[in-house]
């Protein structure tokens, strides 16, 4: 036999399966042949009585009656314990020649010691019973060659070679005949052994084909199973088979449960920061906290992007939002990556099944929902669907709708703010305000600008700001050319066309770069500082100032603010509110900084003459607010700056 460190996996296969046969054809034959051998043995030594040789008949008898006795009890175990088992079949095999071998041994002995006595008769019988049975061994035995050649060769041949050297011609005869049998029986062994072993190995050759082709396809429909239900990242279900397993338990619960929405918070950061590699081990890691608390792992997916979703069976509210509130702490927990130790939180929304919702559709949308507006109320806390959530999302949807239309529905127009010298109270620019009417309502920018961020509207909003502050502060008085500030985007800022829009609006207005000025909010700190710093200088270097709206509300840090060389930052109206409380010291503090880091410092919110008066005392360099004016409409721009400056103090 081939060893087995040369043998490939089929052909180890296939010799397993051969083994396991030739088993079944020995033990098969077994009782057979033992009882056969049994009955020739009595039969031969009860049959002729010889003083010379009776004790020694009688006790090779036994023993050989002991040996069958241990093959028959070897035999019951087989079909008892193995037979139906996935056994080992060369173990079995060798196992079963170990009874057999000996046997054979035992009756070349027995006919050797016969030849000594010279009893023609027992002598003759003897030699003819003990021939069949080496011819029956050739069939019984041919499941294992070498047995079968060895049993058939063993009985005739010792005894047979001593019948040659006699020095009786019937003897030498004997011997003879004998000697040539077993050379006949040794020949027909090893062709009835390398029969059967052919017959075996073509057998279990289609079976093993048969196997193969049958753990293709399993593995094939097993890949397709994973192509179309898991997510190959996470190995979790996808979407497509989150929906039929819910659809399932929804036909099948009787009791209430709830759906979590989970939404990973701060993950785009390190998506778009570290890379996609960080990222990717993160999804990876919170997939795995996740099938953690899930009970049945087929009612949690990961939905799409850093969104999963999870269903908590027989639970109720107050049990869903202690259990969130779990999640949420150990998915924030820090995550260990290659190259760092990074961190995200979660933003959970729950919906109840059946109080919220009654199909997996509506259950998901109220889930989403219920997180989309507790992202808006605080990152990483927990949230439950109110029907008051459908209007605001219906509210919402409505707006988005609209927003895709209101620049080609002349809906979007600018007004301007004036922003004054906190020395004289003269105009030193403007700000340009958007505002939005829609039929007959304005909707306030606070509501639509995140609308816009969010369904990526914002760029073509911006870019039409953008033209039109620059175009209509083009127009102005020629003797007051003020600088237009346009708010900008941090999604805008990043977009690699944005200074090609800022070329072609100054192209097209004809406006010089000193006189546009760009405003960027605080958490431009939270994005990519590379990227913001990049463009930031090509700004500047077309003249272009650019200032830190709402300063101090946020994402603040002395070093970027450096890094990034701003012109000017803009104090949020919440300090100057505050100006009789610690927003004294907050603006003190702002103007110490602003000196050492020589930028320019605006105050926006400016309602009365205390807080105008105070905030020059302070230093402040410009003030902004109605005080001074509200948002003038661009037709009362030019007639404003032509009235004489009102001196407030």
């Amino acid at each position: 036999m081939t060893p087995e460190v040369f043998l490939t996996s089929s052909e180890l296969e296939l010799e397993k399966y051969i083994q396991r046969d030739a088993a079944a054809l020995l033990y098969g034959n077994a009782v057979s042949g033992i009882v056969i051998s049994w009955i020739t043995a009595s039969f031969l030594v009860f049959t002729f009585n010889n003083p010379a040789t009776d004790s020694f008949k009688y006790v090779w008898w036994c023993g050989l009656s002991l040996l069958f006795m241990l093959r028959i009890v070897d035999v019951i175990h087989w079909k008892t314990k193995v037979q139906h088992t996935e056994f080992d079949g060369e173990k079995a095999v060798k196992r079963y020649i170990t009874g057999v071998n000996p046997t054979g041994v035992m009756w070349a002995v027995y006919l050797v010691f016969i030849t000594k006595y010279n009893s023609s008769v027992e002598l003759t019988t003897t030699l003819i019973a003990i021939a069949a049975m080496a011819g029956g061994s050739a069939t019984i035995l041919a499941a294992h060659k070498y047995t079968a050649m060895f049993y058939a060769f063993i009985l005739l041949s010792p005894a047979s070679i001593g019948l040659l050297l006699s020095e009786q011609n019937a003897l030498k005869l004997l011997g003879f005949l004998g000697v040539s049998y077993s050379v006949v029986m040794l020949i027909t062994s090893k062709k009835s052994a390398d029969f059967t072993r052919n017959t075996l190995f073509l057998k279990n050759e289609n079976k093993v084909l048969v196997h193969q082709m049958e753990e293709k396809v399993e593995q094939r429909t097993r890949k397709i199973y994973e192509l179309s239900n898991l997510d190959s990242l996470t190995g979790l279900y996808n979407r497509t088979a989150f929906i039929s397993h819910l659809e399932t338990a929804l036909a099948s619960s009787a009791k209430p449960f709830a759906l979590l929405f989970i939404d990973l918070d701060g993950f785009k950061k390190i998506n778009d920061s570290i890379g996609h590699q960080a990222g990717d081990q993160i999804l990876k890691q919170s997939a795995d906290r996740l099938k953690i608390w899930s009970l049945d792992t087929k009612l949690l997916c990961r939905w799409g992007g850093d969104e999963f979703l999870m269903v908590l069976a027989d639970t109720n509210e107050n049990d869903a939002v202690d259990i969130s509130e779990q999640l949420i702490e150990m998915l924030s927990e820090p995550h260990h990556t290659e190259n760092s130790v990074l961190s995200v939180g979660a933003t959970i929304g729950i919906a109840l099944y059946p109080e919220h919702a009654k199909t997996e559709d509506r259950l998901i949308q109220s889930a989403d929902i219920a997180m989309y507006y507790q992202k808006k109320q605080g990152r990483s806390t927990v949230g439950v669907y109110n029907e008051q959530m459908d209007e605001l999302y219906s509210y919402e949807l409505r707006l988005k709708d609209a927003l895709t239309k209101a620049i080609e529905k002349q809906q979007l127009r600018l007004v301007f703010q004036p922003i004054v010298s906190s020395k004289n109270s003269r105009v030193v620019a403007f700000e340009a305000l958007l505002r939005w009417q829609l039929d007959d309502d304005n909707i306030p920018p606070d509501e639509f600008i995140g609308i816009a961020e969010q369904y990526g509207l914002i760029h073509e909003v911006g870019a039409w700001v953008l033209k039109t502050a620059c175009v209509q502060a083009s127009r102005w008085s020629i003797e007051q050319a003020f600088p237009v500030c346009v708010n900008v985007s941090v999604i805008q800022l990043q977009d690699e066309h944005f200074i090609s829009i800022i070329d072609e609006a100054l192209s097209s207005s004809s406006l010089s770069g000193e006189r546009l000025h760009i405003e960027i909010t605080e958490s431009v700190f939270a994005a990519d500082t590379s990227i913001i710093a990049n463009r930031i200088k090509q700004l500047q270097s077309r003249k272009i100032k650019v200032s830190i709206d709402d300063f101090g509300t946020g994402y603040s840090s002395l070093s970027v603010i450096q890094d990034l060389a701003i012109n000017m930052v803009k104090i949020d109206r919440s300090f100057v509110n505050k100006l009789n409380t610690n927003g004294h010291a907050i603006i003190s503090a702002v103007m110490h900084i602003a000196s050492s880091l020589d930028f320019l410092v605006i105050a926006e919110g400016v309602e009365t003459e205390a807080q105008a008066k105070e905030l020059q005392k302070l230093g402040v360099h410009y003030l902004q607010g109605y005080y001074y004016s509200k948002p003038l409409e661009v037709e009362d721009v030019n007639s404003y700056l032509t009235q004489e400056p009102q001196k407030y103090y």
